[in-house]
């Protein structure tokens, strides 16, 4: 098969780095937001599974058709809002559940009307860079902060990338990852009690359709999808210089959500963070095979999905500063790539400097997060800047 004979073991290490990172990054997120709906144990499980299940074939099948990293998360500012929602109290979860069928209609509607993409196709490149670039710098800069309460693990990592990078760059963050995680067991701060066997099983939930819960939730959760996940997602992958079907992949989205909420998968979408780490050279040097990466993050995915809380389990065992790191270092090189396409072009690098350092800013107004401030500052920026410049001319 095709896929077999593409994979390498950089591509396969950045599938795995792709799951410990979109995964220990935010899972206790889902978990409170399951929590603050009232939802049980079986039921968090079942929450598992729909989401494993839903984000790995979203992202593998759709990789191996085009043969191009397709990758699929959680929307992790969702889940925020949900939690935050469910907290406030005044909502049951088959409400819940009904809020999660109405968000995905509307991703479902724009994706198949092709409202979203077009939206994007009117973003200037330079501004889409930055956006990434933006998103992406966090994740940088938490790689480097995790030094301040575990100094030795991550200066190990930051040399052992380095020697990589110089010796056998292909293979740097892989290595990174080796080293850490023998680190990690060798000062026994594995956490080997979180790894618990157990297989998830789904639990359907009847769903019930309020408007309160519509305002409430539903609309919360496909604005903050769109503009906090789906938004940067696209500018991944045109950063990385692929040319897929956005409209289609956010109607795939969109229905695999509308199949899997009674079941927990409250909002899937297209993917920033892990989408760098699987798109990047680091993943693959011939970009036509480093779909291959995704592939594997969407097996490893359903894998979770399959067995909830044992994969999950492993995953948290590790400390938080090992995953803070190899997500930052793993994404050193799409960080600089967006830094460079987004300032290469003296007629937008101020208003893409004004896109990256509002999206790095991680401001939140009205519920909506900095990725889609980050746009909007940088567009109102170009248009001040050019408006009636081609008229003068």
């Amino acid at each position: 098969m095709f896929f077999f004979r593409d994979l390498n073991l950089s591509a396969a290490t950045a599938g795995f780095v792709a799951v410990l990172v979109g995964f220990t990054s935010s899972v206790a997120l889902v978990f409170q937001a399951a929590l603050a709906f009232g939802a049980t144990p079986e039921i968090i499980a079942s929450w598992m599974w729909a989401l494993g299940l839903g984000m790995g074939l979203c992202s593998a099948i759709p990789s191996l058709v085009l043969r191009q990293p397709v990758m699929v998360a959680w929307s992790t500012p969702g889940a925020a809002v949900l939690a935050s929602a469910g907290l406030a109290g005044g909502f049951t979860l088959p409400q819940a559940v009904g809020a999660f069928i109405a968000s995905a209609g509307l991703i479902v509607l724009v994706g198949a009307t092709g409202w979203f993409e077009r939206v994007m196709n009117r973003i200037p490149m330079a501004i889409a860079s930055a956006l990434l670039a933006g998103v992406l710098a966090r994740f940088g800069l938490q790689a480097f902060a995790a030094a301040q309460t575990a100094l030795p693990l991550v200066l190990c990592m930051l040399l052992a990338y380095l020697l990589g990078r110089r010796w056998v760059p292909r293979y740097a963050v892989p290595l990174t990852l080796l080293v850490a995680v023998a680190y990690v067991v060798a000062r026994g701060q594995f956490n080997a009690a979180a790894v618990s066997l157990s297989w998830a099983r789904p639990v359907f939930t009847m769903p019930e359709f309020t408007w309160a819960a519509f305002v409430s939730l539903a609309l919360p959760l496909f604005v903050v999808t769109m503009a906090s996940q789906n938004l940067p997602g696209v500018a991944a992958i045109r950063a990385a210089g692929y040319d897929m079907p956005v409209s289609r992949l956010i109607t795939l989205t969109g229905v695999a959500t509308l199949l899997l909420a009674p079941f927990g998968a409250y909002a899937l979408n297209l993917s920033a963070i892990t989408a760098a780490i699987c798109m990047g050279e680091e993943a693959h040097p011939d970009r036509r095979k480093r779909y291959t990466a995704a592939v594997v993050c969407g097996a490893i995915y359903v894998a979770i999905g399959l067995v909830g809380a044992a994969v999950t389990g492993v995953l948290l065992a590790f400390p938080k500063e090992l995953v803070l790191a190899i997500a930052g270092l793993a994404l050193l090189g799409s960080i600089g790539g967006g830094l460079h396409a987004a300032l290469k072009d003296d007629a937008h690098r101020e208003a893409a400097l004004i896109t990256f350092l509002v999206t790095l800013s991680g401001v939140v107004i009205a519920g909506i997060g900095s990725a889609f401030w980050g746009v909007v500052a940088g567009a109102l920026a170009l248009f001040v800047q050019q408006y009636g410049l081609s008229k003068k001319a």
